[in-house]
């Protein structure tokens, strides 16, 4: 007799049927395999991308040499992201004394201050080369920043980057002679110790730039450069090339 319709021992002897369940059934075999839902792939994030197409919030401008990017005061609502070109920034006192503070070229950002609070522009900035810059807007750069992990591990590592660069500055101009302290703006300008072999320096920059660079005047300017020349540390070649050999001057005591 089947379980179905066993009795179950009560008066009268009634069969009661056992209904069998209702819904779908399972597998309860041993060997029995649940299908697995597919993981969702999370959408893979290219930094360089990012950083090389317009979108929600970034834009691509275009500047030519010589043409200012913002001023000193100007509204700081955006960050910069050099694709090709180089750019001058530039400080002013208050009694109208121009200053240098640094070049930065491709691959390299700049107007970042307006993410650490900076609401008004501490320093201005030019095109020193006709320039292809990415705009991105403020709130766009932070919401990257909090969502994509590669790009702010790359922003970051930018970040200490500079700052090193701007310790040994500072220890430069504490400790070592205007002659080292050329040598050395010169071989940064030239992008040595990185990859590739040394570029030409920017075209036509002037010893007056290089002059409020390293702190001093443009007739020692001229002076060392000349030097530099007869050593072979450099030449003119439709542009100021720098030879690694110029290292010698920076490590010598």
């Amino acid at each position: 007799m089947s379980p179905a319709s066993q009795t179950n021992g009560s008066p009268g002897g009634r069969k009661i049927v056992r209904q069998p369940p209702i819904g779908p059934t399972f597998q309860t075999e041993r060997n029995a395999t649940i299908p697995k839902v597919p993981a969702r792939k999370r959408r893979k994030f290219d930094p360089h991308a990012f950083l090389a197409t317009i979108g929600e919030g970034r834009k691509s401008v275009l500047f030519r040499r010589k043409q200012a990017i913002f001023a000193q005061g100007d509204a700081a609502d955006a960050v910069f992201y050099i694709q090709t070109g180089k750019v001058k920034l530039t400080v002013v006192s208050k009694t109208g004394k121009e200053a240098t503070i640094g070049i930065v070229g491709d691959g390299e950002f700049f107007g970042e201050g307006s993410l650490a609070g900076q609401t008004l522009r501490m320093n201005s900035a030019s095109a020193m080369t006709d320039c292809a810059v990415l705009r991105i807007d403020k709130l766009a750069m932070m919401g990257a920043l909090h969502r994509e992990h590669e790009f702010s591990d790359l922003f970051v590592a930018y970040l200490l980057s500079r700052n090193i660069r701007y310790e040994e500055d500072l220890v430069d101009q504490l400790f070592n002679s205007s002659e080292k302290r050329l040598a050395r703006i010169l071989l940064l300008l030239a992008h040595f110790g990185k990859e590739g072999k040394p570029e030409t320096v920017v075209p036509k920059i002037s010893q007056e730039m290089l002059a409020e660079m390293i702190g001093t005047t443009r007739s020692r300017v001229s002076f060392f450069m000349n030097r530099f020349r007869e050593l072979g540390f450099i030449h003119y070649n439709g542009g100021l090339q720098v030879h690694s050999s110029l290292l010698n001057i920076v490590l010598h005591d």
